[in-house]
């Protein structure tokens, strides 16, 4: 059978409820079929190792086969200066693992008929009409030109990084991370009182790197997209998820602002000082986010707080074929056209993007270590990582919060590797 025929009628025998748990359930002691329970002690054995020789300051993973949490453990500090246990309910920034979520909310208003993902994203925010690419550049005084681009920006660029809007001071290109930061583009999150919708019609006078739909850049693009949901449902993006992803999927652990009895959960962004994990100091980025500040700024590209629990149900929904606890978020058939090639030959060969996330290939697979055909991933900026197999029904998380600190750890490529040696 040809195998994209094979994962389509996986994908739909999910979505009919035959293979998975509809909500996520504790394994236990019951031998859970298809997994070899003697070699989940190794990777609990190789995270003891990497605390105990300082490669990560704490780390929660779990682990789900069918449905059933096999393995969820929390290891090491959540802080380490005042000696904070990690918990297995521990809040971490999440960063661009937001980015599925957003997309998510985008193709529910899409199944709505609310618009179809070749629009010109100008047709709902007319900011982008117009758009300019990047011709010219001064670094003296930040002056540039440009030249009218022969393609409209589209909401499917938006979804994919082929817009050719960039990511400020997060960019791979210096002249685009001064002239985000000059116009007062915000990259990740902040504390400060600023909205979606102000930042991305400033955004929207910016050049691009590069005509809409002819390379990848990792972008700004879901920003935009999470205020594109605010102007069509007319709900503040925050209570748009909430109703409609969260709410239903039972993660009530994730959000853009903690309350007063979240707040102590959240681990500390830690990085390496003189050989010690410390605190990361305020950069462009404001480390007390998202427990302080204005709480105004909704980044549908960074800006979820979450729990390794409360994704693993948002990846379960996904193996489920659309639905859990008796709702369903999206079709089968939406999930199906999310997880085809998105963008050709433009990323690359042991990966392709499809819409929200990363999909594993044929050449991936003989790489090894990153699963099955069709397994699909993203992590986040803080270092924190996903993997969901619709054909073994595995998930993977592993979750941390890092930054600047080199890369000593090796911890989420064993992981991945190490869980599909699980099955038999």
């Amino acid at each position: 059978m040809n195998k994209s025929i094979r994962l389509l009628l996986i994908i739909l025998l999910l979505g009919q409820g035959q293979t998975f748990s509809q909500v996520l359930t504790q394994a236990g002691n019951t031998p859970v079929p298809g997994i070899n329970k003697d070699r989940v002690s190794r990777i609990d054995a190789m995270l003891e190792e990497a605390i105990a020789k300082e490669q990560v300051p704490g780390v929660v993973a779990m682990i789900v086969k069918d449905g059933k949490i096999i393995y969820h453990e929390a290891k090491g500090f959540a802080d380490v200066e005042s000696g904070k246990r990690m918990e297995k309910n521990s809040i971490f920034r999440i960063a661009s693992q937001t980015k599925a979520i957003t997309s998510t909310a985008i193709m529910i208003l899409w199944e709505e008929g609310k618009f179809r993902l070749d629009d010109p994203i100008s047709k709902y925010i007319p900011e982008f009409k117009n758009p300019q690419v990047l011709n010219s550049f001064r670094y003296s005084d930040t002056t540039f030109s440009t030249r009218p681009s022969s393609r409209e920006i589209t909401i499917r660029h938006l979804l994919t990084h082929t817009s050719g809007l960039g990511y400020g001071m997060i960019d791979g290109d210096e002249r685009m991370k001064m002239i985000y930061q000059k116009a007062g583009v915000v990259d990740l999150f902040t504390t400060e009182k600023i909205t979606i919708g102000e930042s991305v019609k400033r955004l929207a006078k910016l050049p691009l790197h590069h005509e809409p739909g002819t390379k990848y850049t990792y972008s700004e693009g879901l920003d935009v997209l999470g205020y594109l949901v605010e102007i069509i449902s007319g709900k503040p993006f925050d209570v748009f998820l909430k109703e409609r992803i969260f709410d239903p999927l039972g993660m009530n652990d994730t959000r853009f602002y903690l309350n007063d009895s979240q707040a102590p959960r959240l681990v500390t962004v830690h990085t390496r000082k003189d050989g010690k994990w410390s605190a990361f100091p305020v950069t462009f980025y404001d480390p007390a986010y998202p427990k302080t500040g204005a709480k105004s700024f909704f980044s549908g590209g960074a800006g979820l707080s979450s729990t390794t629990e409360d994704y693993a149900k948002f990846l379960q929904m996904y193996l489920n074929g659309g639905q859990a606890n008796g709702k369903r978020i999206l079709s089968s058939h939406t999930i199906h056209t999310m997880m085809q090639n998105q963008v050709g030959d433009l990323w690359n060969a042991d990966r392709y993007h499809g819409i929200g996330f990363g999909v594993v290939t044929d050449q991936g697979v003989a790489t090894g270590g990153m699963g099955s055909k069709g397994t699909f991933d993203w992590g986040g900026y803080f270092n924190t990582q996903y993997f969901a197999d619709p054909q073994t029904g595995l998930i993977g998380l592993i979750f941390k919060q890092t930054s600047g600190a080199g890369n000593g750890d090796e911890t989420s490529w064993k992981f991945r590797q190490m869980v599909f040696t699980l099955v038999e």
